[in-house]
């Protein structure tokens, strides 16, 4: 029996194992679900012993136990790739919004619907599958693989970094693999080659010492939401362009031919406005909606807070307001230099007769990956091979600052091959991941690990 004959005969079972993997209640920002984590983590460990991997590691760090695993059939000298993919899950609210309870999978449509199921489990689970079907038919794995799952990914990863700085020798490999992003569209492979940074920001305005009467004080005193909302105002333009000063000093620009690959993408606008049930979209003038999405800069108000938001009506002058605000960045911006001109930037404008404070919540660096590889060939190689389609290189907006640990730490290249589907909901009701990506995927995986052993073209 081949690999790919051993994957097409064990779906239904690999399909019943996902589901068993998605029932727990990974939730990492949760202090009740700390067992729940801890018991996914066990969960996880025993599978990987059970397919045969010698090497098996439930590690404890003072937050949640990260896994690691390894195997090293092509010895010393062989080629080395470390996965790395993470085990917990996002909050699931509005649990109302749940077509099913978010721990209890269900299969339609092709689907399969679950909190984790494309963020990150389904994909971490696929490239586990891969490396059973590979000890299973040919007794070995063509290269030496590594495997790094976490649980912390979903709060900022804050005991990772550590990790991997005092196990560089360890975690020593040739390349690392990814599959925490998304294909371009169904049935279009795609490699991400550059992930945008982040800067979290926080800003509070004080006024009164006290919620006033906005009868008896209103016209007199300044309003710490009105005055939070001229901050917000000024931050952009009506063309979408950002006014912090100094914003796009390090922007790296988009060249000719990287505009030409996003456009080749074959990007609708239409299709995104149907998908988020909008009428028109927004964005920076100059750049078209794909740019936009992962490579141009961001600026976005993530909520806000102050005064009554109850039923019916309250004349109040609030005592304070807060806003979160979130920038995301592209090469070769720094979280830190961006968090600092946002901070000089609103207290410049800041209104008079209150009182503003802005605090750098969190942040991490873009990340630019090199695609002229031969790492990069063989993934592109691979899946094309298995999809039947040309692979496109694309950007991906969202954050992922692991990549950019492991190119400071273990210098080596990353390979972001995805899976997942952009409409997935990852993060939201309803999350789901396609099957027959879940299951394609695996024959990439495992053609692509050929690839590297020198089987391939």
């Amino acid at each position: 029996m081949t690999t790919n004959e051993y994957l097409d005969h064990h779906r239904g079972r690999f399909e019943a194992e996902l589901v068993e993997f998605l029932s727990i209640a990974s939730i990492s920002t949760d202090p009740d679900a700390a067992a729940d984590v801890a018991r996914c983590a066990d969960w996880l460990a025993s599978h990987l012993s059970g397919i045969g991997m010698p090497l098996v590691e439930v590690i404890p760090t003072p937050g949640h136990p990260i896994v690691y695993a390894e195997r090293m059939d092509a010895g010393e000298g062989g080629p080395t790739v470390l996965f790395y993919g993470h085990y917990d899950v996002q909050p699931v609210d509005p649990l109302n919004l749940w077509s099913n309870p978010p721990f209890d999978p269900v299969i339609r449509d092709g689907k399969i619907y679950a909190r984790g199921a494309t963020d990150d489990k389904g994909q971490v689970f696929l490239h586990i599958k891969a490396i059973e079907a590979m000890l299973a038919t040919e007794g070995r794995l063509p290269i030496n693989i590594k495997l790094l799952i976490e649980g912390e990914e979903e709060i900022g990863s804050p005991n990772l970094a550590p990790f991997v700085k005092d196990n560089a020798a360890k975690l020593a490999c040739d390349s690392v693999l990814v599959s925490d992003t998304s294909m371009f569209a169904p049935g279009q492979p795609s490699i991400v080659y550059s992930l945008r940074g982040m800067a979290y920001m926080q800003i509070d305005v004080q006024g009164p010492n006290r919620d006033l009467h906005s009868g008896s004080y209103g016209g007199a005193v300044q309003n710490p939401l009105n005055a939070l909302a001229t901050i917000i105002a000024r931050l952009k333009d009506e063309h979408g362009h950002i006014l912090v000063e100094g914003f796009y000093d390090d922007v790296k620009p988009l060249t000719e031919q990287e505009r030409l690959d996003l456009a080749a993408l074959g990007h609708s606008d239409e299709r995104l406005k149907s998908d988020v049930d909008v009428s028109e979209l927004f964005g920076e003038e100059g750049y078209s909606s794909i740019e936009r999405l992962g490579a141009r800069p961001t600026l976005d108000v993530n909520g806000l807070l102050g005064g009554f938001t109850g039923e019916g009506a309250k004349t109040v002058l609030p005592a304070r307001a807060m806003a979160k605000v979130s920038m995301r960045l592209v090469p070769h911006q720094k979280h830190d230099d961006i968090a600092n001109k946002f901070i000089s930037y609103v207290q410049s404008i800041a209104p008079p007769g209150v009182t503003v404070q802005v605090q750098d919540l969190h942040g991490a660096d873009p990340v630019l990956v090199e695609r002229d590889s031969p790492v990069m060939h063989a993934a592109t190689q691979a899946l094309e091979e298995t999809f039947s389609s040309p692979c496109r290189f694309t950007r991906e907006g969202g954050s992922i600052p692991v990549v950019l640990l492991f190119d400071q730490v273990l210098r080596v290249p990353t390979v972001l091959m995805g899976f997942g589907l952009n409409n997935e909901n990852a993060h939201s009701p309803d999350e789901h991941f396609d099957l027959s990506n879940f299951h394609t995927g695996m024959k990439a995986v495992t053609r692509y690990h050929h690839l590297l052993s020198g089987g391939g073209r």
